[in-house]
């Protein structure tokens, strides 16, 4: 069963990591809320519905991932352990990021820098998008973008030891990434600035690493 104190995490991860999703989304973003013609109104169906298939995907994938690292490692003697120490690892790395301090997660983006190629034109053919069908497909695709931010979630959900704790970890992420890929504009202007706060963020990494320090005593001990 997945603890409340990982899903805070990955929640907290996702919230923190909103202005480089900002970067990484914001033009589709923007492409969905002004699909009708230029200073039309945002289109909150749209918008909701590209959001919906993000994180759709990233559901997925984490159900598949934790689905995953239970079969490799759940099976093993020391399994269990394994599992805990891996997301124990992965927490401090995400700290790091998060805090600014060593960005090494984003170079997870090159691994999936070839599938996207593949997999972007698809996305493109729905564009521009008239209706919210075609944003959840949009978004669906979208979702598999090449960010160093959400692949390391995912290989985080490894550690999960189950499809449905591997899905709930990446729901309390996508949840996080939601309210700045919403608000788009000035809302979203606003908590850009909170969230780049230099203290925040690392003080938030901060805490993410000691509490991934913490649950790594324990599964050393």
């Amino acid at each position: 069963m997945m603890d409340a104190g990982t899903l805070v995490a990955a929640f907290a991860v996702g919230v923190l990591g909103g202005v480089h999703c900002l970067g990484m989304c914001g033009g589709i973003v923007g492409a969905i809320s002004l699909s009708h013609g230029a200073g039309a109104a945002p289109s909150w169906p749209r918008l909701l519905a590209y959001n919906l298939g993000r994180m759709t995907s990233y559901v997925v994938a984490g159900a598949l991932a934790g689905l995953l690292g239970a079969v490799l490692l759940g099976g093993l003697p020391q399994g269990q352990r394994v599992l805990e120490l891996l997301a124990a690892v992965f927490l401090v790395l995400l700290g790091l990021y998060l805090a600014g301090w060593w960005p090494v997660l984003a170079r997870l983006e090159r691994v999936g820098g070839r599938i996207w190629r593949r997999i972007e034109p698809l996305g493109r053919r729905f564009i521009p998008v008239r209706h919210a069908g075609q944003a959840f497909v949009v978004g669906g695709i979208w979702g598999w973008l090449p960010c160093g931010l959400v692949y390391s979630v995912f290989v985080w959900t490894l550690s999960a030891g189950s499809a449905t704790g591997g899905a709930l970890l990446m729901a309390a992420f996508a949840l996080g990434t939601l309210p700045n890929l919403m608000l788009m504009g000035i809302f979203a202007a606003r908590l850009a600035r909170i969230v780049r706060n230099d203290w925040l963020r690392k003080g938030a990494g901060t805490l993410l690493i000691a509490y991934g320090l913490w649950r790594l005593a324990g599964a050393l001990y």
